[in-house]
């Protein structure tokens, strides 16, 4: 079982850097005016960003490279907490020689439907742990 592990930092007020394994870093922020993300457009983010990635390689794989391409991701949002999206609109934008929009739409489907890891934590419960522990003083950040 492959696993990853993100370190998230608070940085100040409710501005926090989240840092992979490899110390590559991003900002997740909530404080006006924001510098980064934030965390529910950071889901938004990961769910355009994995499902580009796929529609790319199965382009690329179909000898129909994008040469312009984008992913629009937008989310409606639930008015109570914990303010879940209650629907995402996933929009695929692309073009290049012989591209059509019947094999777009056919990457992207087989995207969502069997590659993209962030569309099937969207649609699954995950077995979720959590765990507190005091911060000892001394010990490394």
């Amino acid at each position: 079982m492959a696993r990853k592990k993100i370190v998230v930092q608070h940085l100040c007020g409710y501005r926090f850097a989240a840092e992979n394994e490899n110390q590559v870093r991003v900002v997740a922020d909530g404080d006006q005016p924001a510098l980064g993300l934030r965390p529910m457009e950071l889901l938004l983010a990961a769910l355009g960003s994995c499902t580009a990635y796929d529609v790319v390689s199965i382009m690329n794989k179909k000898r129909l490279p994008l040469t312009r391409y984008r992913v629009e991701v937008e989310g409606e949002r639930a008015e109570h907490h914990p303010r879940r999206y209650t629907r995402i609109v996933v929009r695929h934008v692309g073009s290049g020689p012989g591209v059509t929009e019947k094999a777009l739409r056919h990457a992207a489907e087989l995207s969502h439907r069997k590659f993209c890891s962030v569309t099937a934590n969207l649609n699954a419960e995950v077995d979720l742990e959590v765990v507190v522990e005091p911060w000892e003083e001394g010990t490394a950040s």
